[in-house]
């Protein structure tokens, strides 16, 4: 009886609690196949969770450097070719027919924001020469937040270029002078705007004529340099020097003792300069041109024989039309034609170097749909002709405005 009450058990009924226990895997106890791969799982599932994957998914691999070297390329190409295309494009200047304004070797940032993005005209591929020919998209030009501007400086696709599709033809950068509707002419190598004549710009220069006061006076190179003025060629007259300067540079060189006077430098009209002006054969020059009218869209110009051949080309290479002369009757798409209604706005440019730029008096108007952008910054300049590496930067232009 006292060990019945101290609890002591029967071994029969021990093995069988014992039995009933491991079966039903008690807290503690071995558990079966089944159960102990369920939590597994659960355990993988809450670790996933927690590195935000799904359960039963792989890891990623780990990608290499070289790999993520070109994903960084393709989305570096990808950004530029949309930032190009659409909002800012990169020039550099090959020719010194902008200086001093811009010399050759500048970078420019141009922006296709100011009068409008033209859309691609062409497929090929990025930054090169190479695209289908023959295939034209579909274009048209966005909105911009300003139009053209006397004074702006554009980049344009060259009129004259061959190349039948406009967004192929060689880039130019030019100053505007005339507006679509101005009258403008260049007399003694002043230019006039509606009769109103326009002053050289700051940085603008021209040939001009200098007269010593004595034959046996050499002009000082230093001196000159400090003018700005680099270029100094005699002439059939001992006493008289062409120099290329500015007009406050010239301004400067009347001072100078040994200097009489100095003149702008005209070019003859016997100079053979005829036959290379636009349009050809009717006696202009670079110093003395026009007058001519500027087209602009929805202006309408009766068709004569002193403007048809200015308008001729106009008509055909950049409206699209056929025409013909037949006798003193003009003929536009086989239709006889008396006055003519232009479809787009047209603007006449020149060269900040007057005397050293292939420019509208040479090839003609640039038509709006030949307009890429407005110069807005110089971002880098490089000088080839620098005697020293470290000179070659023009440290003094980086990220400069283009007046």
């Amino acid at each position: 009886m006292t060990d019945s009450a101290l609890g002591n058990s029967d071994p029969s009924r021990e093995a069988s609690d014992s039995s009933q226990s491991s079966s039903s895997g008690g807290a503690g106890g071995p558990k079966s196949r089944a159960e102990r791969r369920k939590l597994r799982e659960a355990r993988a599932a809450k670790r996933a969770a927690k590195r935000g994957r799904k359960p039963g998914k792989k890891p990623a691999k780990k990608k290499s450097v070289l790999r993520e070297w070109l994903d960084a390329m393709v989305f570096a190409i990808i950004f530029m070719v949309i930032v190009r295309t659409l909002l800012f494009d990169l020039f550099r200047i090959p020719t010194p027919s902008m200086e001093n304004s811009l010399l050759v070797g500048d970078y420019l940032f141009v922006s296709k924001l100011h009068y409008g993005t033209r859309t691609p005209i062409t497929l090929g591929i990025p930054f090169s020469f190479i695209y289908i020919r023959g295939l034209e998209l579909p274009w048209t030009r966005l909105p911009g937040f300003t139009s053209v501007k006397r004074g702006d400086a554009v980049v344009f696709n060259w009129p004259g270029d061959d190349e039948p599709h406009i967004d192929r033809k060689m880039h130019y950068i030019k100053r505007v002078v005339g507006l679509p509707g101005d009258s403008l002419a260049v007399v003694r190598k002043v230019v006039h705007i509606n009769g109103e004549s326009q002053p050289l710009g700051a940085n603008m220069q021209q040939h001009w004529y200098a007269y010593k006061t004595d034959a046996r006076v050499q002009l000082p190179s230093a001196r000159l340099g400090e003018l700005g003025i680099d270029e100094v060629v005699p002439t059939v007259n001992p006493t008289v020097v062409r120099v290329l300067a500015t007009e406050e540079a010239v301004t400067r060189l009347r001072e100078l003792s040994y200097v009489d006077r100095v003149t702008p430098a005209i070019a003859r009209e016997s100079s053979g300069y005829s036959t290379h002006m636009y349009p050809g054969g009717v006696g202009y020059t670079p110093d003395n041109y026009g007058p001519v009218l500027i087209p602009s869209e929805g202006m309408t110009v009766p068709l004569t024989e002193v403007n048809w051949r200015m308008y001729e080309t106009v008509i055909t290479r950049y409206e699209g039309h056929t025409t013909s002369q037949v006798e003193d009757q003009y003929l536009v798409d086989g239709e006889p034609a008396d006055t003519y209604t232009f479809s787009q706005n047209y603007y006449f440019v020149m060269g900040d170097n007057r005397d050293n730029s292939e420019d509208s008096r040479f090839w003609g108007f640039v038509p709006f749909d030949h307009v890429v952008g407005k110069a807005v910054m110089v971002y880098f300049s490089w000088d080839d002709q620098a005697s020293s590496l470290a000179s070659k930067v023009r440290f003094g232009r980086l990220f400069s405005l283009i007046r």
